[in-house]
């Protein structure tokens, strides 16, 4: 099992821009059966993720 361990003293950075990550954008992706949220650099405004599906019964 991998350890998850809480770090609130580091400030991650962008792997395209090497910018300190103070601040993330996003946009919402809506389709015929859900949504999902795309995730990017504020700065540089490239794409960090996608969000997991979520579907029309769950919000």
């Amino acid at each position: 099992m991998i350890q998850l361990i809480e770090k609130n003293d580091a400030t991650p950075i962008c792997p395209h821009c090497s910018a300190p990550i103070t601040a993330l954008a996003f946009r919402e992706l809506r389709a015929f059966l859900g949504r999902r949220y795309i995730y990017f650099c504020a700065q540089c405004n490239k794409v960090l993720g996608i969000s997991h599906r979520k579907g029309f019964w769950m919000g």
